[in-house]
């Protein structure tokens, strides 16, 4: 009998991200950085180093001429 063991990233923070029109995005910390996912996307956008650099990145893939965000911590 064999058992394995599964490792599992733990959330650390999450921000949300509004626009003008709701929400457009989420980082949450976990052990591996800071992982941008947009509203309606299938896939993360990426893991990033900061949290400045994280917000950066999400807001580089929001509509051109976008304000920048407002971010609430949960």
């Amino acid at each position: 009998m064999s058992t394995t063991a599964s490792v599992k990233s733990m959330t650390r923070g999450i921000w949300i991200a509004y626009g003008t029109n709701g929400v457009v995005g989420s980082i949450r910390h976990s052990d591996d950085g800071y992982v941008v996912v947009m509203s309606g996307a299938d896939a993360e956008t990426g893991v990033y180093p900061s949290l400045d650099v994280a917000k950066g990145a999400l807001y580089s893939h929001m509509s051109p001429g976008s304000d920048w965000p407002r971010y609430h911590q949960h």
